[in-house]
């Protein structure tokens, strides 16, 4: 009786395992097309990515920040990756939880091609997040002179008024972006205006030390 019982326990026991064995590989296996294609995102696996859509992910699954996968890619730098996001028809104006869209995310990265692209797709210019800001915040805060352009050539007017009334003048000078200020001022930013501490972009520039910054925005100011 005892040794049948024993029996019984050890085949129990063994049945335990195989049968955790095979939860696991089913969990596996059975991990959804979409969290695969966002793990492949996450990676920036190109291959892999290639092969969740071709096998049915949605193009705009999000992670549980919001992020779709086309914000994922922009925010590690692979355009590649993000054309081809573009191509398969992801959303353009699909926000994370914090706002940041990924007309953003190009701005903040500097990618010119990618953030024609988007507004030709139909990016919302003026989408804000919830810091209050927009692609020309971001792209002029990192002095990406070219996307900033690109803005402005799309409708943003070298002197609109953001949150706390700067402007990207401001945003550009408090940063010590020079090239970036001077292309504003050629396009027509007026370098006498003021935030709500009625600070100019010539004073964020000195507080920050930017002394080549300050010089040409005095000289414009003459």
């Amino acid at each position: 009786m005892t040794t049948t019982f024993t029996r019984a326990l050890i085949l129990s026991f063994f049945c335990c395992i195989a049968a955790a064995a095979i939860a696991q590989n089913a969990t596996e296996d059975n991990l959804s097309t979409n969290a695969r294609f966002l793990m492949a995102a996450r990676n920036a696996d190109a291959a892999a990515l290639a092969r969740e859509l071709a096998a049915g992910a949605a193009v705009n699954s999000r992670n549980r920040l919001g992020e779709s996968a086309l914000v994922i890619v922009l925010k590690k730098d692979r355009v590649d990756l993000a054309n081809v996001l573009i191509d398969a028809g992801a959303d353009v104006n699909l926000a994370a939880v914090n706002g940041i869209t990924p007309l953003m995310a190009a701005a903040y990265g500097g990618h010119d091609a990618i953030v024609k692209r988007l507004l030709a797709k139909g990016a919302d210019i003026r989408a804000v997040d919830r810091l209050q800001k927009n692609a020309m915040v971001y792209a002029a805060g990192e002095g990406h002179t070219e996307v900033v352009m690109t803005l402005v050539g799309a409708g943003m007017a070298p002197n609109d008024v953001y949150a706390n009334d700067l402007t990207p003048l401001m945003w550009a000078a408090g940063f010590g972006k020079t090239a970036t200020v001077r292309a504003l001022l050629a396009a027509g930013a007026d370098a006498s205006r003021k935030d709500n501490r009625g600070k100019t972009a010539a004073d964020m520039a000195r507080e920050q030390g930017f002394s080549e910054t300050v010089a040409v925005l005095q000289a414009a100011s003459r």
